[in-house]
């Protein structure tokens, strides 16, 4: 009977850690920083945008900063450019939400691994991105953030997973940090902007944390 109630006791245990993990993610996802910024004039515009999961950043080609330009690839009619950093693994063994398992998400959720920057680049602007004003220094530091998440070569170049890309006009590059369930593709984003003053959520591995922000 006793070990009945302690594996009982150690599987209700087991069942609330990842409760309270959705609990404080939403309370942390629901507190505002930079509250004042939401509605601000700006010099500059970026866009915010999530395939229902994973949040990106996307840039138009024509204000990118130069260094952060450097060393990615580009055609003539490129007009944005959006960054996303996450798991490597989940990058490229899971290219569409059919891929996933739960081997896979595990091993991204909870394992140490390396990760990429998925960089995308478009012709023209989508309805569903969301438009964001900055002003001159946040947009520099937002720029910052970005390419200073990129990992660099010996020679400071960026460095491009070759052929890796999901189609013609996206790639992979070799990015810095880990992925984890503190820090996922999403936090990554609403780190930058709350390192850049812009209005972002205390913390928050969803995307619709930093969604339900600006719509």
């Amino acid at each position: 009977m006793n070990r009945v109630k302690k594996i009982l006791k150690w599987f209700l245990l087991f069942l609330l850690i990842p409760i309270a993990y959705v609990l404080v993610s939403l309370i942390l996802s629901f507190i505002t920083v930079n509250s004042s910024k939401i509605n601000q004039e700006g010099e500059k515009v970026i866009y915010l945008t999530s395939n229902g999961v994973h949040l990106s950043i996307v840039i138009p080609s024509k204000e990118m900063d130069s260094t952060l330009a450097e060393g990615l690839k580009s055609n003539i009619g490129d007009k944005y450019v959006s960054f996303g950093w996450g798991d490597e693994k989940f990058y490229l063994n899971i290219p569409t939400w059919d891929d996933l398992t739960f081997k896979k998400a595990f091993r991204a959720m909870f394992l140490k691994s390396s990760t990429l920057m998925h960089v995308t680049r478009y012709a023209s602007k989508r309805n569903n991105w969301i438009a964001i004003n900055l002003t001159k220094q946040e947009f520099e530091k937002l720029s910052f953030y970005i390419q200073n998440t990129f990992k660099t070569n010996e020679n400071e170049k960026k460095i491009i997973l070759e052929n890796q890309g999901y189609g013609l006009l996206d790639d992979f590059y070799l990015a810095k940090g880990s992925n984890s369930i503190f820090k996922t593709c999403n936090t990554w984003v609403n780190t930058g902007f709350k390192e850049s003053g812009l209005t972002s959520c205390v913390w928050t591995p969803f995307d619709f944390g930093l969604l339900n922000k600006y719509k």
